[in-house]
């Protein structure tokens, strides 16, 4: 059976067929059922992802080689790192938070990061090898339970509980960790997925860029 034709795609909400037309830059198609957007033509469609996937790899680094905060209190100063933190939990017995914190934390974000330029480096010179298309469908998963924002909130609020008790002096890790925060959103929002499904193989060695 011949593949369907790459312009044919289904509403997600509706599951409604219908053709994709060419966008002009800028341009955004939506559903005609249900009005939900099927997809957009954003100007650099590869390269403003890529750009914001390497600051955020370098963004990442830092904020788990870096200290988050320093704290002074009796004469006292100690300070850690997110991995640092996450060994403590583990040592105090804490095994459970510690191993939630390094997955949504760590490895989620990690992950989201290298799937990422992974999909991209590989997408640039098409036909893209099929193993992009997994990558795709995983990136939707690893980037779901990135939750360094919710960490970013967690650490927020530790500084105004203990503030009044201790000097606390923020590290580079936690304005690393800030600028991760807003890395990842921008990665997430500036990629189109539609853009490299165009340029994947499909299994049967067609490529849907050139109609064979």
């Amino acid at each position: 059976m011949a593949p369907p034709h790459a312009d044919i795609v289904a509403c997600p909400d509706c599951d409604l067929l219908q053709r994709m037309p060419p966008l002009p830059p800028g341009g955004t198609a939506r559903c005609a059922r249900c009005g939900l957007e099927l997809g957009s033509n954003k100007a650099g469609s590869l390269d403003l992802p890529m750009a914001l996937s390497m600051a955020a790899l370098i963004a990442f680094f830092l904020a788990n080689v870096e200290p988050l905060m320093g704290v002074s209190i009796g004469g006292r100063t100690s300070s850690t790192t997110i991995l640092g933190g996450v060994r403590a939990m583990w040592l105090q017995g804490e095994k459970a938070t510690s191993v939630l914190v390094a997955l949504f934390v760590v490895v989620a974000p990690a992950l989201d990061i290298v799937f990422m330029l992974a999909i991209l480096l590989a997408s640039r010179r098409p036909p893209a090898p099929r193993w992009v298309g997994a990558l795709l469908r995983w990136t939707e998963l690893s980037g779901a339970w990135s939750m360094v924002g919710v960490m970013m909130l967690g650490i927020l609020v530790s500084l105004v509980k203990i503030a009044s008790l201790a000097t606390v002096e923020p590290g580079i890790g936690i304005f690393a960790v800030g600028a991760l925060v807003f890395l990842l959103a921008g990665m997430s929002a500036s990629f189109e997925p539609r853009e490299i499904w165009s340029r994947v193989r499909w299994a049967n060695g067609d490529w849907p860029g050139t109609g064979r």
